[in-house]
């Protein structure tokens, strides 16, 4: 016998998704806010690494909109043809984006290779440098709140958007003070180095957001403590029930599915045992919140723990 709730059978919507639809959208308007200072920086200065940034900045208003995009597909509650939810939508997303940034970062690189031949010194580097650290400001503020609203509502598309972004902060920061370096040490090869600095910091960033977000889409499981946590609370609510064995959990944004095996008595009534599922069903949610949990109830003769070498058994 397999037991499941009616609302698990189809997960209940986040009741957080309005909230990171907002944070999605605004992202969008602080991206292009934080392009045209770029923008403007580099007109001022006419550095190559400035423009380089400038670039990078256009991918995280593409990215935000791909963002938006993720998490409004992934917040559709579950249909026909998708009986699990969309909740995989952000970890697609983030993938793709990991990839885009990957590509910029080649452009990136190219760009710097380009003024390396042809160097040049920048116009007016100390303004430009102010306006590049104002926008850097507004990007760390900004990925602070988005890595923030990542990890509280369990969002991939959000962490991974607060991960890029802070990228950028880092090679703001570096051309601020290598910029501002520039008229005082006449290294005039200093321009296109920090382009080339900024694209490696960006291609490890990518390769970073690719290998996170391929976790979730291979359905990695949670840490072992969750785990284990899960496991202890099965038996603690299980009284009645003499065992539980094959435990498996895994995540997909705010949404985890837990299934495992309980052994119950064979003169056991089919009720009974119903309500010993529906105790640790809600005992599960206690500890994990929004899940969806599917028990195969047995009889006595296929339990596990008299059974040798058999692992991962929750005697009663």
């Amino acid at each position: 016998m397999t037991t499941t709730t009616p609302e698990t059978a189809v997960p209940r919507e986040n009741t957080t998704t309005p909230l990171r639809l907002r944070v999605a959208r605004l992202s969008i308007l602080v991206s292009l806010v934080v392009l045209g200072i770029k923008y403007a920086a580099w007109a001022v200065s006419g550095s190559g690494a400035l423009l380089s940034d400038a670039i990078e900045t256009i991918l995280n208003v593409l990215a935000s909109v791909g963002t938006l995009w993720a998490v409004a597909f992934a917040a559709r509650p579950a249909d026909d043809n998708h009986p699990y939810g969309h909740g995989k939508a952000e970890y697609v997303w983030a993938v793709i984006e990991g990839v885009l940034v990957v590509l910029t970062a080649l452009v990136i690189l190219a760009i710097a290779g380009h003024d390396a031949l042809h160097i040049q010194a920048p116009e007016a580097p100390l303004p430009g440098a102010l306006l590049n650290a104002s926008a850097g400001v507004i990007n760390l503020i900004w990925a602070l709140i988005l890595r923030r609203m990542g990890r509280t509502h369990h969002s991939q598309a959000l962490s991974s958007a607060g991960d890029h972004v802070l990228s950028d902060v880092w090679a703001s920061l570096a051309l601020l003070v290598g910029v501002c370096l520039i008229p005082l040490l006449h290294w005039l090869w200093l321009d296109p180095l920090l382009s080339a600095l900024v694209a490696l910091n960006v291609l490890w960033t990518g390769f970073g957001m690719m290998r996170h977000s391929m976790t979730g889409l291979l359905d990695e499981a949670p840490p072992p403590e969750l785990v284990h946590e899960v496991g202890q609370t099965i038996t603690q609510a299980g009284q009645g029930a003499l065992e539980a064995h094959d435990l498996r959990m895994r995540r997909v944004g705010s949404l985890y599915f837990v299934e495992f095996h309980l052994i119950v008595p064979d003169e056991m009534r089919i009720t009974d045992a119903h309500d010993i599922c529906d105790r640790i069903e809600n005992a599960i949610r206690a500890v994990l919140g929004r899940s969806s949990i599917h028990i195969h109830v047995e009889p006595e003769d296929l339990a596990k723990r008299h059974k040798p070498g058999a692992s991962g058994v929750l005697v009663m």
